[in-house]
């Protein structure tokens, strides 16, 4: 999908709107929009205090409301407007959904400046599990691998 800059500026003009109109509710500055095909087919913003759900940033609220608007987990076609370079999570979240395109208004350093700091985490990535700031214990895997051997012969399987 090519968007004209008219358009790019247009589609995250609404996302920082909605970064700030969350900051009035009590939410967090963030806000993001999903664009198809010139279309707004989701809008949101952070909720994480509101709903007290550490998932809700705007990027995985968007996601959600576009995939369920186009009754599909597969955004391909799809692009990302949204005012802040999205964290760990929501990048995560963003490649599963297979968007095409982020563009973004705040870095990473201008979110960590006033408080949205994720370096650790980016850090913790890099790190073996058993290295981990969290405790992380492999336990089961035998058992947990049957999932997997199921998964893996199962015929009518819907690949993602």
């Amino acid at each position: 999908m090519s968007l004209k800059l008219v358009q790019q500026e247009t589609f995250m003009r609404v996302a920082l709107a909605l970064s700030r109109e969350s900051v009035r509710n009590g939410g967090g500055p963030f806000g993001a929009v999903i664009v198809k095909n010139g279309e707004i087919v989701a809008a949101a913003s952070n909720s994480v205090t509101l709903t007290n759900d550490p998932t809700a940033h705007a990027e995985v609220n968007a996601i959600r409301q576009a995939c369920h608007a186009l009754n599909t987990f597969d955004l391909s076609g799809c692009t990302l407007f949204t005012s802040c370079e999205p964290c760990p999570m929501c990048l995560g979240a963003i490649y599963w959904a297979r968007l095409d395109a982020i563009y973004y208004g705040n870095s990473k350093r201008d979110a960590a400046r006033i408080g949205f700091d994720d370096a650790f985490i980016y850090e913790q990535l890099g790190l073996q599990p058993e290295d981990r700031a969290i405790p992380m214990i492999s336990l089961l895997p035998e058992e947990a691998g049957q999932a997997f051997t199921d998964w893996e012969q199962l015929e009518n399987k819907t690949e993602y």
